[in-house]
């Protein structure tokens, strides 16, 4: 754990290369990791979540599902967000086309990727990036 924290000391700080997208096994929070994930989530449960909402009452977030179309939640934040567009003007504080709500958790992303791609791989974290399966009796009862 101590040598972990001195190479990456040394290594500086990490760079996420592409699109910010959380990993596949994002949810765990591998022994090493606490203090990267804890900030990781607050960042999601804010600023991130704060951003994609902002998306949305403009209607510019993409819908998971193609035959759906969508629409603006708030009239006037997309009419605001419509003339900026227009204008050309930048504002930090509204909601572009194209953006990733993931982007304001970047650095957080990067270091979570980093440090959970080395503690992963330990024994006693191994558990947490197996899949399995419950068994029969532990399942719900459909009645």
């Amino acid at each position: 754990m101590v040598l972990g924290r001195i190479r990456d000391a040394i290594q500086g700080k990490p760079k996420l290369d592409g699109p910010s997208v959380l990993p596949d096994y994002f949810p765990v929070q591998p022994k090493g990791c606490e203090k990267h994930a804890d900030k990781l989530f607050t960042c999601l449960a804010t600023d991130a979540t704060e951003k994609a909402r902002d998306m949305e009452a403009a209607g510019l977030h993409k819908s998971y599902y193609p035959d759906v179309e969508v629409k603006a939640v708030d009239e006037d934040a997309a009419k605001k967000v419509e003339e900026m567009a227009k204008s050309g003007e930048k504002n930090d504080s509204l909601p572009q086309a194209g953006d990733n709500p993931l982007d304001q958790c970047r650095d957080f992303i990067a270091y979570y990727k980093r440090c959970c791609d080395r503690e992963l791989k330990k024994k006693h974290n191994w558990i947490l990036t197996e899949p399995y399966r419950v068994q029969e009796e532990y399942r719900y009862k459909s009645s």
